[in-house]
């Protein structure tokens, strides 16, 4: 876990504690890498991007771990499922192909998969609070999909169009925020008979989430870190700039377009995704202090 930085003489600033790699996406990294170390004949293959981060990525592609964005017909070696999730027909279809397929779902994450089957099994019409377009959101519709059509995903009150249900059972994206789910659990109260709720916002999110915004009530302008493609990471910087002054930037390379506000800020925190490596965040530090300060 990455410690706070000491206070620099002219500025004071901040790390989060609970900034970078989450469980899932350390788990992810070290296990894909420890594959190929102890496979170096075979071919290792990741479904989708790791994580949503280009410079890991880069680093996995240089130790022979090649990303593939669509399910082969046909291939040999190990296929990753990353941490986001699969659809039960997608693994099929790459052991079919002729992978052996190692499943890095987060544990997290499979739990709702799991509690989404559950309540489409009991015939709850599901709402999946989410991205329709995000990796685990998909992976997750898939798996209950199998069970039931009565699924729908939104990611805002102006998304959901369904009428009144007898019963309304409802899942979280991991990396969503609370206030989200709690505007469509408003909306669908009167709608259902029944409204069962499963909060699986997962509780590296809740925890960095919560941090940040008291480092941002104390600060004049706090930092996200991290990919523009991670969901975490976005909510991470909307919630803040309601706060005090925010900025998202994916690497230090970026902190050369903000130098006047950073320049103007006494007070700054920084905060990252839980995609974000440790030696990113460590960069934006030592470039605030060195040449910006």
């Amino acid at each position: 876990m990455p410690q706070q930085v000491r206070h620099d003489e002219r500025k004071n600033i901040k790390l989060a504690k609970h900034a970078g790699f989450c469980y899932g996406v350390k788990r992810a990294v070290e296990t894909v890498k420890k594959l190929k170390s102890e496979n170096p004949d075979r071919e290792v293959f990741v479904l989708g991007e790791l994580i949503h981060n280009t410079d890991v990525i880069n680093e996995l592609e240089a130790r022979g771990i090649k990303t593939l964005y669509e399910a082969p017909e046909h291939g040999q070696g190990i296929c990753v499922i990353r941490s986001h999730g699969e659809s039960p027909e997608v693994i099929e279809k790459i052991r079919n192909a002729g992978f052996e397929v190692v499943d890095l779902t987060c544990p997290d994450v499979k739990k709702v998969q799991q509690k989404a089957v559950e309540l489409a099994k009991n015939g709850y019409f599901l709402v999946i609070v989410g991205k329709a377009e995000h990796p685990e959101v998909i992976a997750i519709r898939a798996n209950a999909e199998l069970y039931s059509k009565d699924v729908v995903v939104a990611s805002s009150v102006k998304q959901l169009k369904i009428k009144p249900q007898k019963k309304i059972g409802v899942v979280v994206q991991t990396t969503q925020r609370l206030s989200t789910l709690n505007a469509i659990v408003e909306h669908l109260t009167p709608l259902a008979k029944e409204l069962l709720i499963a909060n699986t916002i997962c509780a590296s999110t809740s925890m960095r989430q919560s941090e940040a915004v008291g480092l941002a009530q104390n600060s004049d302008l706090i930092i996200v870190t991290g990919s523009k493609k991670s969901a975490n990471t976005t909510h991470l910087a909307e919630i803040l700039k309601d706060i005090t002054k925010t900025i998202h930037i994916e690497n230090d390379n970026e902190l050369e377009n903000y130098c006047d506000l950073i320049s103007q800020s006494q007070n700054i925190a920084i905060t990252a995704g839980a995609s974000t490596p440790q030696n990113i965040i460590e960069n934006v530090i030592n470039k605030i202090r060195k040449e910006i300060t």
